[in-house]
């Protein structure tokens, strides 16, 4: 059997993914890949607050997400990106407790980075999407 990929988009993209070509995230199967979130407001120029960049970052993660029929409580697997972790980490600990606030915590991996284009913050994840496997499965006859 052959699983194909298909983008998904947010409703109100923003201009990063067509200025830099990637998707929001890969459905394959039952799995979203979300490309790395960023604080890019609708026109792609960053927040300048840095827990609001980290909020940001959060809500167009939500978008795409919802965009997939998924929510927080799908993802299985988060990966940060950190411009100064040892200043961040506060501002990004108390984004992160009110997303997740209930167990079971996804497992999250923090990187520490130099450069990420113009942002301090990324967050990337792979989710499972829910009930996907009886979408794609054909129906019987």
């Amino acid at each position: 059997m052959t699983t194909t990929r298909r983008a998904i988009f947010p409703k109100n993209r923003h201009a990063l993914y067509d200025e830099h070509g990637y998707s929001a995230a890969i459905r394959s199967g039952d799995l979203l890949f979300v490309s790395g979130q960023v604080d890019s407001r609708s026109d792609g120029s960053p927040e300048p607050d840095f827990e609001k960049q980290v909020q940001l970052a959060f809500d167009n993660l939500r978008a795409t997400l919802e965009a997939a029929d998924c929510t927080f409580n799908d993802i299985i697997d988060v990966t940060t990106f950190h411009t100064d972790p040892e200043q961040q980490f506060g501002a990004i600990m108390a984004v992160k407790n009110r997303i997740f606030s209930e167990k079971p915590y996804p497992n999250w991996t923090a990187v520490g980075v130099n450069w990420l284009a113009g942002f301090d913050f990324e967050i990337k994840v792979i989710a499972r999407i829910p009930d996907a496997g009886r979408a794609d499965k054909p129906q019987a006859a």
